[in-house]
């Protein structure tokens, strides 16, 4: 109940500040940021905290590096993210940290 309690109180923190830097209402406006956080927990492994941090922080450094290059657009950032994903996943399926498992029915 406290993860839940927790996440949802940061979630309305991010959501009010986002609403503050762009202050137009859409009915899409978190869609991207929810599909950035989806890739970090995926590229980190579904189900471990330490592979959810880490994966933040990896797609954090490649998409400001992506932006400091001078060679490229700052629009290609998004193009790098889900590039790294389907990598990773396709390296490593259960991402970084996270551990197979098998279902006996």
């Amino acid at each position: 109940v406290f993860t839940f309690v927790l996440g949802s109180g940061f979630a309305g923190l991010a959501g009010l500040l986002f609403a503050m830097s762009y202050p137009i209402l859409e009915p899409f406006m978190g869609m991207l940021i929810g599909w950035k956080a989806f890739i970090a927990a995926v590229v980190g492994g579904i189900g471990d905290i330490k592979g959810a941090f880490v994966g933040g922080f990896l797609l954090g450094f490649i998409e400001v590096g992506v932006v400091a290059m001078p060679f490229l657009e700052s629009t290609y950032r998004d193009l790098f993210a889900f590039t790294i994903l389907l990598v990773i996943l396709w390296i490593k399926p259960t991402g970084l940290f996270g551990m197979p498992q098998s279902t006996k029915i």
